[in-house]
């Protein structure tokens, strides 16, 4: 196939357009084109009155090397040429299961590529299926009655199941692809795999992830719910075995931590069992929400009713006096603000929305650089423990029965109390308590929160809206630690068979790099299980 670049439609063309624009830039006849793909949709809207899509395709044609030695060297042409993960040509064998603790994307596409490889891997995860999850979640958000370990961070799906399941990701990992397509295998729809902003939507995700469950079982693997990490065993350098509930054992010489930011229990018993690691920068910050109309009509202006839009995303970034960066993360069109806790007597947020996105708020992570030298102490722990602090004080300013802080924009910029919301209602599941912002967040954040507003409604007039509401506290946009691990093999650092991987072990932002990272280490497990003859060598098979 044919690669083309920079195809061009107004918002209002149909994309059936995209073929007489291929057959124009080839300059060959329609009839000539058997196919066309298309592989990335881009939404061009920086200046107002011209917005417009730019579309990557690949097409098929009738004579096509001709026609590439024809057009060598014309900007914007070139080969197709699809990447895909090889598995085994024969099955890996090991005597011994891997085990793969944590079923959120980097779990679920490790188990999945284990699986797939013929390992049979076991899955232990701490909280529940989806459905059981779902009813968790939603009592949770009635009452304020949390679950310590089935709730919106941990069980089937992880983190990412409950909030917006965007699937942006700044990784060059031809891995995203297969990542992507495996979604769409499993229900996700198949938009994802060009639209310039893919997401699937709590709604969606569930079914999407309990089929993928349904797949790893029916080729061998096992996934245990409410089944929690409670011990591992490491002999001679080489992990040999891992306790689940604090009682049984598995033997095993493969065992992948897809712990996610939120294990924090499990962070400590890794830290205890000698497992190297260090401080990672993370954010804190909050929510801010505006009426999804004023943030369409700000990205698109005259276009901002155009039916083929969908709702409007933003992404901006300030940079305070003394150089901390503040910006928007996790943006969610037409979404909600949730209680995200995990643990009692502490309270976090997240955003989450359905694949509709037809909610009345756009909601946004916007957030602070935080660095180690701003945490308590040098101890690898101490920006959890410091997160652990900022939630207490948010759990206790909204009243202690899971209701979140809250405040007006204007009257946190003004540091005056908010007496009541206007246009803007909060969102927040299961509700909201009206303070002063100022008095639950430390220092550090407040000021720089200022700053970066102000800061970004220079950039963007209007972000600054005094009836916008700002809901605390955003703290877990990801992990507070690095758990260390040799950049070749992907073990950890002094201990063969033990594979960090994904966002809680520090080396992933968001569900697709996870899910990447997930893939890696399975991929590093399975070569170690190759028969001999076919040592150092994936086989040909084709995904």
């Amino acid at each position: 196939m044919i690669q083309l670049e920079q195809i061009t439609l107004l918002p209002q063309e149909d994309e059936g357009m995209l073929r007489t624009r291929a057959c124009k830039k080839l300059g060959i006849g329609e009839k000539d084109l058997l196919e066309l793909q298309i592989l990335r949709q881009v939404l061009d809207a920086r200046q107002k009155g011209n917005i417009f899509f730019r579309y990557t395709v690949a097409v098929k044609v009738k004579g096509e090397e001709r026609l590439l030695r024809r057009l060598a060297g014309k900007k914007g042409i070139c080969r197709y040429e699809k990447k895909t993960i090889s598995f085994p040509a024969q099955p890996a064998k090991s005597q011994e299961r891997p085990v793969v603790v944590g079923f959120g994307p980097a779990g679920m596409f490790a188990a999945y590529v284990l699986a797939k490889a013929g390992l049979c891997p076991i899955v232990l995860e701490r909280g529940g299926d989806v459905d059981s999850r779902q009813a968790a979640v939603d009592a949770f958000w009635k009452s304020g009655k949390l679950c310590a370990e089935n709730n919106v961070q941990f069980g089937e799906g992880g983190a990412g199941t409950f909030s917006d399941g965007k699937l942006t990701a700044r990784t060059k990992d031809s891995r995203s692809r297969f990542v992507l397509e495996t979604l769409v295998h499993f229900g996700a729809p198949e938009e994802i795999l060009y639209s310039y902003r893919p997401h699937v939507g709590t709604d969606l995700l569930k079914d999407v992830v309990r089929r993928m469950r349904e797949d790893i079982i029916k080729r061998g693997g096992e996934v245990r719910f409410f089944s929690k990490m409670t011990d591992f065993r490491v002999e001679n350098g080489q992990v040999k075995g891992v306790q689940w509930n604090g009682k049984d054992w598995i033997q095993t010489q493969d065992l992948v931590l897809a712990l996610g930011h939120s294990a924090r229990d499990t962070f400590t018993l890794c830290y205890e069992k000698g497992l190297r690691m260090e401080q990672k920068p993370f954010a804190m910050g909050v929510r801010v929400e505006h009426l999804q109309k004023e943030i369409d009509r700000m990205q698109f202006g005259s276009f901002c009713e155009e039916k083929s839009l969908i709702p409007a995303s933003y992404q901006l970034t300030a940079q305070t006096a003394d150089g901390r960066g503040v910006y928007t993360f996790c943006m969610c069109p037409g979404g909600f603000v949730v209680n995200a806790s995990s643990e009692e007597g502490r309270l976090a947020v997240n955003g989450m929305s359905y694949h509709a996105r037809d909610g009345e708020n756009a909601n946004s992570a916007l957030l602070v650089q935080v660095w180690p030298a701003d945490f308590p102490s040098d101890h690898p722990l101490a920006g959890m423990e410091w997160q652990r602090e900022v939630e207490e004080a948010a759990f206790l300013a909204g009243g202690g029965n899971g209701y979140a802080p809250a405040q007006r924009l204007g009257d946190f910029l003004a540091d005056r109390p908010t007496v009541s919301f206007s246009r803007v209602k909060p969102t927040c599941r299961p509700g909201v308590q009206m303070c002063a912002l100022s008095q639950v967040l430390p220092e550090v954040l407040v000021g720089a929160l200022k700053e970066g507003i102000l800061a970004m409604d220079h950039k963007w007039p209007g972000f600054a809206a005094e009836d916008a509401v700002l809901t605390a506290v955003e703290s877990r946009s990801s992990s507070p630690v690095r758990l260390l691990r040799q950049k070749e093999t992907l073990q950890a650092e002094g201990i063969g068979g033990l594979y960090p991987a994904g966002e809680g072990a520090g080396y992933a932002g968001g569900i697709v790099s996870a899910a990447v990272d997930g893939v890696r280490v399975a991929e590093k497990i399975w070569e170690s299980h190759l028969p001999k003859e076919m040592d150092g060598t994936k086989g040909g098979r084709g995904i």
